[in-house]
């Protein structure tokens, strides 16, 4: 591995944080093109804060340990506070990355960001289908 990485990157690619993928995920985001280099977080919310969380990631060093790095970040996070996350806060926190490869840590905070943004539009749908349920039960319960 290049010795213009961090011990923190090479900790992170060698034992990569939250990898796997899981059940039944409240959000997913995807970041990246075909299978080259990409990441996927998925995130499970709990009382509007990341209670569990899961990355998938391919490509170089940098991608991998990004992913790890966005998910240890987020995860226990009010989804407000995981939200700010970005490649700057991501790329600092794995000690620096090469100009070249800044944009991995862009992956990884845009998958966060797209899971984040994922759980908010499968939540406004639930309410949506939650009033409109209530609505028509409101209706028909109705005599005249």
């Amino acid at each position: 591995m290049s010795p213009r990485y961090s011990d923190i990157l090479i900790d992170h690619f060698n034992h990569p944080r939250n990898a796997g993928v899981l059940a039944a995920p409240d959000g997913v985001g995807k970041a990246g093109q075909g299978d080259h280099e990409y990441v996927v977080i998925q995130i499970r919310v709990r009382e509007d804060a990341v209670a569990e969380i899961a990355q998938q990631a391919a490509g170089c060093e940098p991608a991998v340990a990004s992913a790890s790095m966005a998910t240890e970040l987020a995860k226990g996070k009010h989804l407000d506070e995981a939200s700010l996350i970005t490649q700057d806060t991501i790329a600092t926190a794995l000690g620096g990355l090469p100009s070249d490869q800044c944009h991995t840590a862009g992956l990884a905070a845009e998958a966060l960001a797209n899971a984040i943004m994922d759980y908010v539009l499968r939540s406004v749908e639930t309410e949506i289908t939650k009033s409109t349920k209530d609505t028509n039960n409101t209706k028909n319960s109705r005599t005249y």
